[in-house]
């Protein structure tokens, strides 16, 4: 007879559990020290709870990050900023994912075709950072933002497996932005951080990503396509109302941006999810016409200080894009295979730009943008990511078809996703975000998708079971 004695584990003995204490008691007195205030206090009595929670439900702590990120709700409500949360949390989110991948191995990797490219852009988007014309600025960036996007992105790919956290991710996103499309209707009735006179920005004033209109309706565009497709899919009439008030929040937000990108983004989204209860073309774009002209008229944009109309028939803020984006290309053509460099755009500017007014400007393209900073070879491979997550989507959507009222969380999901990259394709073109969250985001949900619609397929194939609603 043999006897196994299996020794307990180390956070199970008395000494691992004191050890585990004077850490936490250690971090506790280092962040009040940091940030002595009520809300630190507040925040860390409800900091084991929430870490408990997250050690079980790991997507939890990825997707506080990512909308602390994102979102920037800690400059949206700026009482949150002292205590750090985005940097708070980083340590955490990456322990608790290596804890679940390699201790418990609860994650289980998977590899899809969108994530190969993805692989392929991230992989020259480094390698460019190392050849970028001022390797500080563009390391400094990757270091800070780029690579938490990476790891965010095979994150949430392989986190989402269930109807429950698709429903999950979904609410997350359509409460952010009733967070910050009701802190944008704020201030725009208020008369805070208006630029040009009449545009609404959100902390302006401590220089936060939403100080610019343009990035704020970029933010505000995001949550939009999660909130339709759950009007338009069989989710519940709580979601579909839900939904409904959470579109109508953030179009009017988007509206008071007065910001170009961001409105022809709304028409974009609006018309794919309306395109699955429009069946006539011709309606459909006529609708979508009339939608975009009154969107116009509503925002103001003739109003702007460099939106309005002008004799010459070019206005000025359409002029410095075209400035802006023949500088990109000429960035290009002088290094064609890495390009800049990441974050490098605006500090080139002045070299390549045919006109020179007295200061450097964004790009204000997301196409242009990843042409000027990763070269020939970097537009391509993420051209061929959006294509990718395209191609995923659809065919997610027609191995869910026959299991729709079955899978409606999943249903709404792979819509948004389309609906989503479609809002994202077309402000791009007027909107800079080739390196920030929104379409690595819509990526890992692809991928997730991917994922699950290829097991739903597999199993009914496997149980040799037909369609429901079919003999």
């Amino acid at each position: 007879m043999i006897v196994t004695v299996t020794r307990p584990r180390f956070w199970s003995t008395p000494l691992g559990q004191i050890s585990i204490a004077l850490i936490a008691s250690a971090v506790a007195g280092v962040i009040l020290l940091v940030a002595p205030t009520p809300f630190a206090v507040a925040a860390l009595g409800f900091a084991p709870l929430f870490l408990i929670y997250a050690s079980r439900k790991p997507v939890v702590m990825c997707l506080t990050f990512i909308v602390f990120s994102f979102f920037r709700i800690h400059e949206v409500f700026p009482e949150l900023s002292p205590l750090r949360i985005p940097q708070l949390i980083a340590g955490p989110t990456l322990l608790v994912l290596f804890w679940h991948l390699l201790m418990t191995r609860s994650i289980k990797p998977f590899w899809t075709k969108e994530l190969s490219v993805f692989a392929t852009f991230f992989g020259l988007t480094t390698v460019g950072v190392l050849l970028a014309t001022d390797l500080g600025n563009s390391l400094a960036y990757w270091t800070s933002t780029y690579v938490k996007i990476g790891i965010m992105t095979l994150a949430i790919a392989w986190l989402i497996r269930t109807p429950k956290d698709f429903a999950f991710v979904a609410n997350v996103f359509m409460i952010a932005g009733v967070a910050v499309s009701w802190v944008t209707l704020h201030n725009k009735a208020n008369g805070i951080g208006l630029v040009e006179g009449t545009r609404v920005t959100i902390g302006r004033d401590i220089g936060s990503l939403l100080g610019d209109p343009n990035d704020l309706s970029l933010v505000l565009l995001f949550p939009m396509s999660f909130a339709l497709a759950h009007v338009t899919v069989r989710t519940g009439w709580w979601r579909k109302l839900f939904g409904l008030l959470v579109y109508a929040m953030i179009v009017t937000a988007i509206i008071a941006t007065q910001s170009r990108g961001g409105l022809l983004g709304t028409v974009a989204v609006t018309g794919i999810v309306a395109n699955r209860v429009i069946k006539s073309k011709l309606v459909l774009g006529s609708l979508g016409g009339i939608g975009l002209m009154g969107l116009v008229a509503v925002a103001g944009i003739s109003s702007r200080a460099s939106g309005g109309a002008h004799e010459e028939g070019i206005d000025e803020s359409a002029m410095g894009r075209i400035y802006a984006w023949y500088a990109a290309f000429y960035m290009a053509v002088a290094r064609p295979l890495n390009g800049v460099g990441v974050d490098n755009f605006t500090r080139n500017y002045f070299f390549y730009s045919p006109h020179w007014d007295g200061q450097n400007h964004a790009v204000h393209s997301t196409w242009f943008e990843v042409l000027a900073t990763t070269g020939f070879p970097g537009l391509i491979a993420f051209v061929s990511m959006i294509v990718a997550v395209v191609l995923s989507s659809l065919r997610s959507k027609s191995q869910l078809e026959p299991y729709r009222h079955e899978q409606q969380e999943a249903a709404a999901i792979n819509m948004a996703i389309i609906a989503g990259l479609t809002g994202f394709c077309v402000s791009g073109t007027f909107l800079t975000q080739g390196f920030l969250w929104p379409v690595y985001i819509l990526l890992a949900l692809a991928a997730a998708a991917s994922r699950y619609a290829k097991e739903i397929s597999e199993t009914a194939t496997a149980n040799d079971a037909p369609p429901p609603g079919k003999p």
